[in-house]
């Protein structure tokens, strides 16, 4: 056995999204969105009420390639036949002897269970989701945790699982970009030459008063360094001080 870890891609190609009994085509349109953004490429219906690729493209733009691939059937057994787990979903708890995760964990066993099979994440019907029949095939079952109303969309749950799925798998690993003139940090001579103008600043237009002008440095100081900026930012608080220095040069004049 090889000792290489499956890519991530390989193990998102391994799990298969089942919808039992969707009703509405819009639902399942935002499903494939989801499953889009999110590396998943096989889907099961189990007798949706529609099931039309043109009109979920018109959605879910350029989705032709993965509703095409989905497949129908007749029963939900015949859909998870090749399944060896299965995470099922839940809006709370039916009965106490079930193995109930929250999505991360659930996602972690998905993850884990895709290096050997094919892995199904099982999602019900809008109205009645998930019957206890329908749970009993499952090898766990999520309960994705809200504040008052417990119900999420069918495609809202989906991105839950999904998202922490291609989390799970190594995925979004790359560096988000920086913004576009994000430079290098300060020196701290060039962080001091930020303070002298400021403090020389603040003292042209006589800011300090009743205040110590090292306690004020000081707060500016705290504050600075919370916010960690780079030398583009620092020039900015620097050039602040600067103007306000020439602002009063300028109006001082006679």
């Amino acid at each position: 056995m090889s000792d290489v870890a499956p890519k991530p891609d390989d193990l998102l190609s391994r799990i298969v999204v089942v919808l039992d009994h969707p009703k509405d085509l819009v639902n399942i349109a935002g499903t494939v969105r989801v499953m889009m953004n999110f590396g998943l490429s096989r889907l099961r219906l189990v007798q949706p009420d529609v099931f039309d690729t043109y009109r979920i493209g018109g959605i879910a733009h350029r989705s032709g390639e993965l509703t095409e691939s989905a497949t129908l059937h007749e029963t939900l057994d015949e859909a998870l036949a090749d399944a060896t787990f299965i995470v099922g979903t839940t809006a709370r708890p039916r009965t106490a002897g079930r193995a109930y995760v929250r999505p991360r964990e659930a996602a972690e066993q998905i993850a884990r269970r895709a290096a050997e099979g094919p892995v199904a994440i099982l999602l019900g019907r809008e109205d009645r989701g998930l019957t206890n029949e329908d749970l009993d095939r499952c090898h766990a079952v999520t309960i994705i945790p809200t504040a008052e109303f417990s119900s999420l969309n069918l495609a809202q749950a989906c991105l839950v699982l999904a998202y922490e799925v291609f989390l799970a798998v190594g995925g979004g690993q790359e560096e988000l970009p920086k913004g576009r003139r994000a430079t290098r940090p300060p020196t701290q001579e060039e962080l001091e030459e930020t303070f002298a103008a400021l403090a020389d600043g603040l003292e042209r237009i006589d800011f300090y008063k009743a205040r110590k002008p090292e306690s004020v440095i000081r707060t500016l100081r705290t504050i600075v360094a919370r916010a960690e900026p780079d030398l583009r930012e620092a020039k900015l608080l620097a050039a602040i001080g600067y103007e306000i220095r020439h602002h009063i040069d300028r109006i001082s004049q006679p």
